[in-house]
């Protein structure tokens, strides 16, 4: 691991010079013309003009990446040291703020590019902080910046979870490693509006929990009351909750997985909601459509699919799964229910994926009318294009009109 990271000077080709104008935060390896010398992860990566010598950019090297400089500053000169990166820290601790005045204790204190901090994601569960490296660029920095984060998230504990390229890369640390404090138990009690969630910091998805729908969350439990709620891809029961707390007459929680729905059980009793709840562990498809033959309605509807496009030949491929999601849902809809379609696929543009959505609606013949399209929580900033991801749309069916 290279402890004392070295300036490293470089000059890029002119497609990659108008981004970084642009002040896009990812350089690739292809568009690297010079180089100054040899490095190691983390190094500092110092980007010059060609014409004119002008520095245009900092970032950290990645010799592991395609992405091989993540930028950290555009057009002027910094000392990238621990005052640096704490006002980075800061900053986005200061945009959360509006979080803070809720009755919620778990929140992302940085995301990545999208906060100045490229690969680098922290999100914080009650008084356990959890880091998430998507590349080794930080292993340098790792300790100095661990100590920043806990001051700032006035956190007891750390956690370390890697991703599966940089565990492949056999480091020094291991995924699910404790940098800080004691962790008394993994499953760590966080509170989110008032509602109380676990998440498993050493072993859960991500960093434990999918953080990112809150406020769809809270939005589905103020729409919920009186309803009978059907959530699909329903993970660890978040919408599940929220719409048991706000007064829905039955919610029945459908997920592949059976250790998922297991998770959201504990959810729902942990704010002694179980009384209303029912989960189905099947397939999605397969679970709408023997509800369908059931006869089965529900007021309100949740789907919110995993990303079926991580790449971009699979753009094709996952706007063809949201309009059969759409077609499946539509026999299980009551007259004035409310649908809620979500995509967390970067790939597919919001304008894109709500047409789809739409266009299905109305081949269908079902009349219906947009309540509203909601994107990320505060946060999750959007500082750069491919940072936006999350987009979903409410809509309320009325009585069928024609049939095709």
């Amino acid at each position: 691991m290279n402890t004392t990271p070295q300036r490293i000077a470089f000059k890029v080709n002119a497609k990659a010079e108008r981004m970084i104008r642009k002040e896009h935060p990812w350089v690739f390896d292809q568009a690297i013309v010079k180089q100054s010398k040899a490095g190691a992860a983390g190094d500092l990566a110092i980007i010059y003009d060609q014409k004119s010598n002008k520095l245009l950019a900092i970032g950290l090297y990645d010799p592991y990446s395609p992405i091989r400089i993540k930028v950290l500053q555009f057009k002027q000169s910094a000392v990238i040291n621990d005052e640096w990166f704490g006002a980075k820290i800061e900053a986005a601790f200061a945009q959360r703020q509006p979080l803070f005045q809720t009755d919620t204790n778990s929140y992302r204190l940085i995301y990545g590019e999208n906060d100045g901090l490229p690969a680098l994601i922290v999100d914080v569960y009650a008084d356990v902080l959890v880091i998430k490296l998507y590349s080794t660029i930080w292993l340098p920095y790792l300790e100095k910046i661990t100590a920043l984060l806990m001051a700032v998230g006035q956190a007891k504990t750390v956690v370390l979870r890697l991703s599966r390229n940089v565990q492949k890369l056999k480091t020094d640390y291991q995924d699910g490693q404790i940098l800080a404090g004691e962790l008394e138990d993994e499953n760590v009690i966080f509170r989110e509006h008032g509602l109380r969630f676990v998440a498993n910091v050493l072993k859960g998805h991500k960093t434990g929990y999918f953080l990112d729908h809150r406020h769809n969350r809270k939005r589905v439990g103020e729409l919920a009351k009186g309803k009978r709620v059907l959530d699909v891809f329903s993970y660890a029961g978040g919408f599940s909750v929220h719409a048991l707390a706000g007064g829905a007459t039955s919610v029945l929680s459908v997920d592949i997985s059976a250790q998922a729905l297991e998770l959201a059980k504990k959810n729902v009793r942990l704010n002694e909601l179980e009384a209303k709840h029912e989960t189905l562990a099947k397939d999605a498809f397969e679970a709408m459509k023997a509800l369908a033959n059931a006869r089965q309605k529900f007021d309100l509807i949740i789907i919110d699919p995993p990303a079926f496009a991580k790449r971009e030949s699979e753009v094709a491929g996952a706007i063809h799964s949201y309009k059969r999601l759409v077609k499946a849902i539509l026999p299980l809809l009551a007259p004035n229910a409310i649908l809620l379609m979500a995509s967390c696929s970067s790939r597919v543009k919001a304008d894109v994926f709500f047409e789809a959505v739409l266009e299905v609606i109305r081949s269908s013949g079902r009349s219906s009318q947009e309540l509203e399209r909601t994107f990320h929580d505060v946060d999750h900033p959007i500082g750069f294009a491919e940072g936006a991801y999350l987009k979903s749309v409410y809509l309320v069916f009325f009585l069928i009109t024609t049939s095709n």
